[in-house]
This record gives structure tokens, C-alpha cells and sequence, in this order.
């Protein structure tokens, strides 16, 4: 209803249904008198777009007959996030097609199928003329050449500007759709400096409104521009004071270089020659039509860009290309191409555990930790203490005692041993910040351990190229891993060399005497860990030859039991370890498969690609290896700010860098690439995110309810999916409508064969799972000892960036960091707003 009462204030035809007619009938007198103030102000502008087409205006004002393109007038404004979506499509039906796009509604969401699947990046970047320079791999384009596709592209043909939200009936809107964008250039640091973003207006032929859904959803929806509160020039402490602005035409392949005034080859210069902006032939196709993009910027800070292509890539990268022209311009902040994840290391702790001095340690006990974070958590009787945030966060003593086999935590509180309940759905915080959970296994029938340090690493890969695995470093690896059983060759003799191991004296294989223990360790005794004894039994060149070619003539099945019986090994056991140790009876003979008690053991594995033959390669992972946890910091697009070390608080002592970077995910949503969905059930993330409501994908199969009942019929293939996945297909077939599914593991098909480039929004995880990062955060927070309301990363001085020096202002004797800090006109006195307004001739409120 309120997208046909904006058609209908704009004069547009609206769609005709049974709810929104007769409201538009009684209101039609309000809407007559909408339409006529609207004519009156026709060469009325929004704030940002007499910002453009002044731009524009000036630009062009030496390309004789061409200084006078007009920015489209009485748009559809997208201020409400979700807009776009419900007009990419009709509402009463599940499809709409285009020469350039193939829209379908889905169980779960929107798929858009362009007619490229993938973008090209050879001769696709053109700059124009008349503005900064012009890199060498970028082509340069003569002014009039812009002036005359700008035209065009404003003039799109009639099909081009036909809404899908009233295509499926004959009286049909055609129109420009507008949207206002301002994404992130820097970021903020508390008590340092503001975020600070750039405004981007978009603006779109109807029938690519899909283009509008795909960048709102990454970068937000800033609004109405013509609302004042939406004016970046009335809050410049937030505005980087760059404007941006993008049209669709993709119309603009079909146009001739002879038109657009570009010279004949033998009139032309070498550059253009090299760029190809020269014709022989007179019908010759601008960038032999193919899809390319052109801007037009200069060092005033506004850009603008017609790119004639609707991928949705091509608009998220002049996104992220415009936010780093905004971020040069303005000065000591970047835009940066890189992925990144906060990586907390994590261990397998097996079935019992309690803290010792390997582990790091803040020195802080469960009373200092209470008495530090009052406003964090609260006490509880038993001795242990509750989030006030999340009631499945729990903080426990330094000397809590966790045994799964029980499935409870012990300590000592006031001279009594008090417990609780070991929960899975529960985190469990020491006062070192140490994070415990109770576990299942991949196998899904056993329980374990993990545990996590407090604090991580962050792991930023910036300057990276398309495919140069940003998204990678903050994905777990736990669907790449397996586990399997563990075997002994015979349980016998095995014990019998496991047994010599453990007896061996080790104090003399070092290769420096002076390394040699004087009372050197057992095997199993406690104070040596798990990784001391891996690192023990791995060859190095701290040791002498013969124990390293000793090392080399144990097998590696008899380690592998070795550190297994070390994992599991408890003191009263003392030297009865074989006692706890079997293998079943098959056919009156011992079998091969170790088990520990009751039950079966297992190993972890890592499969890493797959050879020739389709099989995976497997890699054996350490008894005590658990994938990091992390939190996911960057995917693509980040601003960053680099600040001196030594104006912050609470930095890591180890890293003795002299400045530090500052960055923000310039994204709300990642374009992800779920590769590893062809096979069934492997990425599990993925196929939560793709079978989620409200998604959006590009690129996938739109399968009918007969191709998803073959699916469904493949007993075998269809049981390797995950369960969201089962829902999903399950759900689709016992309903009628919508009329098509996406289904994780079926990408589109390009000419019969699978795309290799679907794609889907994935909600940020940091905000689709909260507690997550909150954990992260309070866990760093308890080791460092920062106290509540202080940021992990304090500032201890202000430090404001100002904007780059200008010829023109040094010239001029102008401060090249001069900085103004804006404050209400109301809050100055009377006459001296009567004084500022006489000089200027301007209002108050202008001269605030």
C-alpha cells in the first residue's frame, strides 16, 4: 500500500488491487494537490542532488551544447529498507523476465538472475577527462564522450524504466528509482574521533530496482534526501564532505563511438588508440559492446559513475571504489579491500579439566573478578555468578573442576564443595577470562571439552585481489574435518612398545648439554601437557640423530595411542592404564578399533581438496586440536584509521608496534560465495544461511516443485543434507505456492553447465549471533582487567584528522588542519547572530 500511494503522489500508474484502490480514490483531492505543488517546485532539489548536478553543471560547462544534463526529476524514492525487494518482483506472481534479468520469489527468499553470472573486469574501467589523473590500465575518455552517454543513460528506452511491481498489468509505471546511500570512510574511535561516511545517491530505470535491494542490504538505507535530517551538510561532523552518485544503463552497450563524438582513427591520439576511444567504422560499438563503467571526479570530492551492466558486483565495487576516493581525498583514512576475524586459539580439553599454570593467567581470582565487574554479572549463592546480559554465560572460580562424565562443576566456596550442572547451552567463564563449553562431537554421539584463551589475534589481510580468500580466514574449519576410529595393530604387543615409551628416559636428547633436565619429566606426569608431550615425540634439530632416528622408527599409530593415553590419563590410575584401554572380541580375535571404557575411541581428521580421482585428502589432526573461535571482523570492505600507540590504553604489551590501525566492516551484509554447497551437507553454515527466510540470492537454479520431488527421491544424496536443508525441501513440497525453491547445491545453469559463481547475502555473524562477539569481548575485557564502559582499545588523548593540504590554501596562508566544530545557532548570543547575519546577508539558520 505505501509503494502504490508514493506512485500515486508522483502521478505514476499504481498497482490495482483491493485494498489500496479505494483508499487512493477518497484520498485522490489530498494526492491532486500533492502533484501540483510538486509541478510548481519541478526544478526544485534534494540537498545531495544540487550538490551532483551543480557538479554536473560545472563539469560539463566547457563541452559546447552538452553542459546541460539534467538529473532525473520526481523519482521513486527508496527511504524505507525492504521497498526495493517487493517492487522487484509483481506481487501476484513468482516471476519476472527481462532481456537482462530473471527474477523469481522463492520459499525463502528473492533470486535475481542476470544475464551475465559473473563479472569481467578487461576493459571495464573508464575514466573521464578534465578531472584527477588518470591511471595508465584505466581508459581515458574525452569529455564529450561522457557528456553524450550521461545523456543517454538519463533517457533510458521505455521497456528499461518499466516497474516490475505493476508488470503484470497494462497500465504499467515507468520511472527512475532512487536511493540514498552513506556508507561508512572512518571509523570511529572513542574519544579520538566520530564515524565519519560520504553520501551515495543511486540512480536506477525501473527495471533494475533489483540493483537498489542488493546495495541497501549491504550498506543500509540512509532516507528521504529531501528530508532535512538526511542533508550530510547540516551534520558535518559526521560527513567526510564528498558526494557520490551511480546510474544504471545498461542500454549504453549498444552505443556507437561515432555518436558520442570520439575521433576517427587516423585524427585520434596515441592514448586514445591505446584505450580504443577512435573508430574506423562508423557503426563501431563503444567497448565493442561490452559492459564497462566511466566516472567523472575531480578534487572537489564529487564523483560520479554510469555503469552499463546490472551484475550486482559492478555496484557494490563503485561503492567500495567511491568510498576510497572519499577516504583519499578527506586524509588519513583508507578504504581497504581485506578480510579479517578476530582468532581466539581453542583446544580439545577431552573429559576432565581444571586450570593449572600452563594456562595464561591474569592473576585474577573470582572475588577480584566480582568486585571488578559488579555492573557485569551477579553473585549467585553456590559461589558462581550470572550475565546480566545472557543467562547462559557463567562465570566460575579459578579452582572449578570440570567433569563431564558427571556432567558437573565443582569448587570450593567458604570450606564446602559446592556443583553445579554441566549444560551444553551454557558458557563458563573463569576469572582468567578462560572460556570452557561442553561440546558434541563431529560424530555427533560423543561429548567433550573445549576450551578458549581470552585473547585473540586479529587476523587482517588487506591489499587483496578478487579470489585471494578474504572471506576464508573468517570461516571455522570444523566442516572441513572428520573423524574416524583409532587402531592398534595388536593391542598386545602395541601396549608393549606404548609401555618402553613411557618408561624412557628423555633428559639426554638435546644436542646442547646444557638443555638436559636434570630431573626430567615423565610422560604422564601432570605437570607435563599434552602439547610438551607432542612436541617431545616430533623430531627437531635441538636433538641429537639418534633420538631423532629413533623418533622415525616409531610409527606413527603408536604416537597417536600415546598421546591418547596421556589426554586421558588420571593420577590414581598410577601405572594401571592398560586397565582402562580396550579392543572389541570379532570372531574370539581382537580387533583393531581402541576403545576407553565403554566407548569407542576417535580421531580427528582434516580434508583438503580432492585429487584426480574425486577422493578427499586426509590429514591427521593433533589429539588436543580444536578449530579457533572466531569473530568475524571484515569480508571485503573496511575503513580504517591509523592512530599512535602511544595515545591508547590497554594494548597488548607483546606487540611493540608505534601505531596501531582502527578499522570498521564497511558491510551489514557479505556477498558470500557458498563454493563447497555442491556437496551435500559439507558446508553446514551455508546451508543454514541458504535455506533462512527473507535471503537473497543471485546465480542459483529456480527449481520447480517436480525438479525439488527428484531431489527429495534421491534417498541417498537428499540424506547427506543438513537438516535446515531437509526442512527447507520438505516444507516446499506440502505447500503450493511460492513456485520455486533454491536449493544450496544446485547453482544456476550458464548454457548447461553449473555457474561457478552463486552467490547469496549473508547476514554479518556478528550481528545475526550476537552473543558470540559479546563473548569475545567480555572474555578479552576480564583478562586485561578493562573495566566496564571503557573501550578494549582506550584513547589517551584526542587526536582530530583535518583535510589534506591544498595548493590553492597554502597560497592563500589557509591552516592546512584547520579544524571547525559546529554548534547551534540558538546556542549564540542575540546580537552576535545579528552581527554574522549582516556580513553574510544569510538567515540564521543558513549561517549556523
Amino acid at each position: 500500500q505505501y509503494i502504490n500511494l508514493k506512485l500515486a503522489a508522483l502521478g505514476y500508474p499504481y498497482l490495482k488491487d483491493e485494498k489500496s484502490t479505494p483508499f487512493l480514490e477518497i484520498a485522490s483531492p489530498l494526492l491532486n494537490t500533492f502533484r501540483e505543488q510538486s509541478r510548481l517546485l519541478s526544478n526544485h532539489l534534494s540537498p545531495i542532488n544540487k550538490r551532483i548536478q551543480d557538479f554536473i553543471n560545472d563539469y560539463l560547462k566547457d563541452v559546447i551544447g552538452e553542459e546541460n544534463k539534467k538529473l532525473p526529476q520526481h523519482t521513486l524514492d527508496i527511504d524505507t529498507h525492504g521497498l526495493a525487494r517487493m517492487m522487484s518482483i509483481p506481487p501476484n506472481e513468482d516471476i519476472y523476465e527481462t532481456d537482462i534479468v530473471r527474477s523469481y520469489r522463492t520459499a525463502q527468499g528473492i533470486l535475481h538472475n542476470p544475464k551475465a553470472d559473473k563479472r569481467t573486469t578487461k576493459g571495464v574501467f573508464h575514466v573521464c577527462e578534465g578531472g584527477l589523473p588518470i591511471p595508465n590500465d584505466k581508459k581515458s575518455v574525452p569529455k564529450i564522450a561522457f557528456a553524450r552517454l550521461l545523456e543517454a543513460a538519463l533517457n533510458p528506452p521505455k521497456e528499461l524504466l518499466e516497474l516490475p511491481f505493476t508488470a503484470s498489468q497494462d497500465d504499467k509505471a515507468e520511472l527512475f528509482v532512487s536511493l540514498l546511500l552513506r556508507p561508512t570512510v572512518v571509523p570511529e574511535v572513542k574519544g579520538v574521533i566520530d564515524e565519519k561516511s560520504m553520501e551515495i545517491r543511486f540512480f536506477v530505470p525501473g527495471n533494475l530496482v533489483s540493483n537498489l535491494d542488493f546495495v541497501e542490504s549491504i550498506f543500509g538505507n540512509a532516507g528521504d534526501p529531501n528530508i532535512p535530517e538526511n542533508d550530510a551538510a547540516l551534520f558535518p561532523e559526521s560527513w567526510t564532505g564528498h558526494t557520490g552518485c551511480v546510474i544504471l544503463a545498461t542500454h549504453l552497450i549498444h552505443t556507437k563511438k561515432k555518436d558520442l563524438g570520439l575521433p576517427h582513427f587516423n585524427d585520434a591520439t596515441e592514448r586514445q588508440k591505446q584505450d580504443g576511444m577512435c573508430w574506423k567504422d562508423e557503426n563501431e560499438l563503444y567497448n565493442d559492446g561490452g559492459a564497462f563503467k566511466i566516472t567523472a571526479r575531480d578534487e572537489r570530492g564529487v564523483v560520479i559513475t554510469i555503469i552499463a551492466d546490472n551484475y550486482f558486483g559492478y555496484c557494490k565495487k563503485e561503492v567500495k571504489t567511491q568510498i576510497s576516493y572519499s577516504a583519499n581525498l578527506y586524509g588519513l583514512s583508507e578504504e581497504e579491500h581485506a578480510g579479517g576475524a578476530l582468532a581466539y586459539p581453542s583446544y580439545d580439553l577431552g573429559e576432565r579439566f581444571s586450570l593449572d599454570d600452563r594456562f595464561p593467567t591474569n592473576h585474577l581470582t573470582f572475588a577480584g573478578l566480582v568486585s571488578m565487574y559488579t555492573n557485569l554479572l551477579t553473585i549467585q549463592p553456590e559461589g558462581y555468578a550470572i550475565d546480566n546480559l545472557h543467562q547462559n554465560i557463567l562465570y566460575v572460580p579459578e579452582d572449578a573442576d570440570f567433569n563431564l562424565f558427571e556432567q558437573s562443576i565443582t569448587w570450593t566456596n567458604d570450606g564446602e564443595q559446592k556443583s553445579i550442572k554441566l549444560l551444553p547451552q551454557n558458557y563458563y567463564i573463569l576469572p582468567s577470562g578462560y572460556k570452557i563449553q561442553m561440546r558434541k562431537r563431529l560424530n555427533g554421539s560423543h561429548w567433550h571439552l573445549t576450551g578458549t584463551i581470552a585473547e585473540g589475534t586479529f587476523c587482517h589481510k588487506p591489499c587483496t585481489v578478487s579470489g585471494g580468500g578474504k572471506s576464508e580466514i573468517s570461516k571455522s574449519i570444523l566442516d572441513a574435518m572428520l573423524q574416524g576410529p583409532v587402531y592398534v595393530s595388536d593391542l598386545s604387543s602395541d601396549f608393549e612398545r606404548i609401555e618402553a615409551i613411557l618408561e624412557k628416559d628423555f633428559s639426554k636428547r638435546f644436542k646442547n648439554k646444557f638443555e638436559y633436565q636434570k630431573a626430567p619429566r615423565t610422560i604422564l606426569d601432570p605437570s607435563r601437557s599434552l602439547g610438551s608431550l607432542i612436541k617431545l615425540l616430533t623430531p627437531s634439530d635441538e636433538y641429537t640423530d639418534e633420538y631423532n632416528d629413533w623418533l622415525d622408527s616409531v610409527p606413527q599409530r603408536i604416537k597417536d595411542v600415546v598421546y591418547i593415553i596421556k589426554r586421558r590419563y588420571h593420577i590414581e590410575w598410577d601405572q594401571h592404564w592398560k586397565d582402562y584401554f580396550s579392543v572389541d572380541q570379532i570372531n574370539g580375535e581382537d580387533g583393531n578399533e581402541l576403545r576407553f571404557g565403554s566407548r569407542k575411541l576417535i580421531t580427528n581428521y582434516l580434508r583438503v581438496g580432492n585429487d584426480t580421482n574425486q577422493a578427499w585428502r586426509i590429514f591427521q589432526l593433533r589429539q588436543d586440536f580444536y578449530p579457533a573461535s572466531k569473530v568475524q571482523a571484515e569480508d571485503d570492505i573496511s575503513a580504517s584509521i591509523v592512530l599512535p600507540s602511544s595515545q591508547l590504553e590497554y594494548l597488548n604489551s607483546n606487540y611493540k608496534n608505534s601505531s596501531v590501525k582502527m578499522l570498521t566492516n564497511c558491510e551489514s551484509r557479505l556477498f558470500q560465495r557458498p563454493d563447497d554447497c555442491v556437496h551435500k551437507g559439507y558446508d553446514k553454515q551455508g546451508e543454514i544461511d541458504l535455506s533462512s527466510p527473507n535471503s537473497f540470492f543471485s546465480n542459483f537454479e529456480p527449481l520447480n516443485r517436480d525438479q525439488v520431488r527428484e531431489i527429495k527421491d534421491d534417498t541417498i544424496g537428499f540424506d547427506l543434507y543438513t537438516q535446515p536443508v531437509k526442512d527447507l525441501i520438505n516444507n516446499f513440497l506440502n505447500t503450493s505456492k511460492p513456485d520455486y525453491l533454491v536449493v544450496p547445491s544446485e547453482p544456476r545453469l550458464v548454457n548447461g553447465v553449473p555457474s561457478q559463481n552463486p552467490r547469496y547475502l549473508q547476514i554479518r555473524p556478528d550481528i545475526s549471533n550476537p552473543v558470540e562477539k559479546y563473548l569475545a569481548e567480555t572474555c578479552t575485557r576480564i583478562y586485561r582487567k578493562i573495566p566496564v564502559g571503557k573501550p578494549l582499545h582506550q584513547p589517551g588523548i584526542s587526536v582530530l584528522p583535518g583535510r589534506r593540504n591544498n595548493p590553492a590554501d597554502e597560497k592563500n596562508n589557509v591552516p592546512p588542519l584547520a579544524i571547525y566544530n559546529p554548534i547551534h545557532y540558538q546556542e549564540l548570543p542575540e546580537l552576535f547572530i545579528d552581527f554574522i547575519c549582516s556580513i553574510t546577508g544569510k538567515s540564521p539558520s543558513i549561517t549556523c
